[in-house]
């Protein structure tokens, strides 16, 4: 656990790096971000007893794996070592956690919030309890924090921050893309993260202009009928 620990906060200030060089002066709010991510976690979930709702697992785990992006921050923050994470992590895991019981869940995601927002600070061992009830191993947690690292960076380095980026290809999420697209590679092998990448670049590459873009591009090189005069105007066709 300690080598993975250190390979997810070295990727971490990675692409903390990349949105800003001095990002650990910025003051950034890292628990805000988390307890953001609670609330749009539990509507995944379900919480509208008024409306008949089917909790949304594989999405759950993926805003999971979003609030261990900022928990790692917080921690970097922090300047704590991978080996006392590691520690306090796998200790925390072992402890016992109901699972099953919808109410539990959503009673420890609000557990977990509300502990963010008093010290505004990661909670470390709650986010522990919400991975054993929501039964995402660390296995699972690391291979997907890679893959969303990935996109990540992929989303910085294609217009994230001035807007450009196309969060939606072919109708579906980038979110959506990241889990098909790494399903079907292997997580252990060492090109894992750069064949991902390679991935995600071709199928965005694919992707159409979305109507706006068209739109436009017509306005500036001017509409087909703009640009295709009228054939009666040049005499007879033979």
């Amino acid at each position: 656990m300690k080598g993975r620990i250190a390979t997810m906060l070295a990727l971490q200030d990675a692409v903390n790096t990349q949105v800003h060089p001095e990002w650990r002066g910025q003051g950034n709010p890292w628990y805000r971000a988390i307890w953001v991510e609670c609330a749009e976690l539990l509507d995944h979930y379900g919480w509208k007893w008024w409306k008949g709702q089917q909790p949304d697992l594989d999405q759950v785990r993926l805003e999971l794996v979003d609030i261990w992006h900022f928990g790692l921050s917080t921690l970097l923050e922090r300047d704590l070592a991978a080996e006392g994470i590691a520690a306090e992590f796998a200790a925390a895991l072992a402890a016992p956690a109901l699972r099953g019981d919808p109410e539990v869940f959503r009673g420890a995601v609000e557990q977990f919030a509300a502990r963010t927002l008093v010290a505004r600070d990661f909670d470390l061992p709650g986010f522990a309890v919400l991975m054993q009830v929501i039964d995402l191993s660390f296995d699972e947690l690391y291979r997907r924090y890679v893959g969303k690292n990935v996109l990540n960076r992929f989303r910085q380095d294609h217009g994230y921050q001035d807007g450009s980026y196309r969060k939606h290809w072919h109708g579906r999420e980038d979110n959506a893309w990241l889990v098909e697209l790494s399903d079907a590679l292997d997580p252990e092998s060492r090109s894992f993260a750069r064949d991902l990448y390679a991935a995600l670049r071709t199928r965005y590459a694919a992707a159409p202009a979305p109507r706006r873009e068209i739109t436009a591009a017509i306005r500036i090189i001017g509409r087909p009928s703009d640009l295709d005069p009228d054939p009666s105007q040049h005499g007879d066709i033979q």
